[in-house]
């Protein structure tokens, strides 16, 4: 390892990310390197980490590398691995468009949800194509306290329970992860939004991300509440033939979901890289002891 280990910061509404290019996955970044580098406190501090690796240099991204030059290595701020980060996308299109890998237009990013389409509009804002979303059957229920709420099953390459409620308040601190039933569920945990209704086809969320706690955004979240939303309110674009758009405030600004007839979802938000430096690399050793 280096003695100096280069990292930027970025965020998109506010799921803020630590940025670290490895092009040829040349760096041990285990569970704990991880934990370390999210630490608020004691290191840099981010929901995730976003580690930048060319697809044919990363063992989980090889058979993708015709289809995506880039792979996008998300963890989770506590050091677990998620299948895919929407607001992770976005921040990590940026940073290649940063970096003068991309220009302005259209891109491909390989995730472990699968290879995301991507384009970077002159405006500054990102659009990723997020694929369709998943809505297996059974009854969810979520709780906290003494408020038990039915939930909608939806996945986005990730599992969501969204439960619509009448203020947000009532989502509580979600310092720890809402509890669900049945628990078989969801045997590796799940994104828990709790929503409220804005107007037309406007909502607004609070979300507990599995490995992370409250956060200020979440992408895959936002896709997987307006979802839930269209087919609560007889929108859902493959029954009648139009897509759909929904405009989803979280915490940290605001982001817009099309679903088109076909099942294909978009999301479309800001994405800003905030600072660059250098990891001194003694210092995470130390830190992962």
């Amino acid at each position: 390892m280096s003695t100096r280990i280069a990292f930027l910061k970025g965020q998109g509404t506010e799921n803020d990310f630590v940025i670290v290019p490895d092009p040829e996955n040349t760096l041990d970044i285990t569970s704990a390197t991880v934990a370390a580098l999210c630490d608020r406190r004691a290191g840099i501090g981010g929901d995730g980490l976003l580690h930048v690796v060319r697809s044919a240099s990363h063992p989980e991204a090889k058979h993708l590398a015709e289809e995506a030059e880039w792979f996008m290595d998300y963890r989770n701020g506590d050091g677990s691995i998620a299948e895919m980060c929407g607001n992770g996308v976005r921040v990590f299109a940026r940073y290649l468009q940063h970096a003068g890998h991309v220009t302005e237009g259209d891109l491909t990013v390989a995730t472990r949800g699968g290879v995301k389409t991507v384009h970077i509009d002159k405006t500054g804002d990102v659009t990723v194509g997020m694929g369709r979303a998943l809505l297996p059957e059974g009854d969810v229920t979520v709780s906290v306290g003494d408020r038990s709420w039915p939930a909608r099953n939806v996945n986005m390459g990730n599992p969501h329970a969204v439960a619509f409620v009448d203020d947000l308040a009532h989502a509580g601190d979600l310092y720890s992860p809402p509890p669900f039933s049945p628990a078989a569920t969801y045997p590796d945990g799940v994104n828990v939004e709790f929503v409220v209704d804005r107007g037309p086809r406007h909502v607004a969320l609070r979300v507990h991300e599995r490995g992370a706690g409250e956060t200020r955004s979440c992408g895959t979240g936002a896709c997987a509440v307006a979802v839930a939303a269209a087919r609560r309110d007889g929108t859902d674009p493959a029954a009648t033939g139009t897509p759909v758009t929904y405009t989803v405030d979280v915490p940290g600004g605001t982001l817009v979901i099309t679903e088109r007839p076909d099942g294909e979802i978009e999301m479309t938000g800001p994405a800003v890289i905030v600072a660059e430096g250098e990891i001194d690399a003694d210092w995470l050793e130390n830190a992962v002891r």
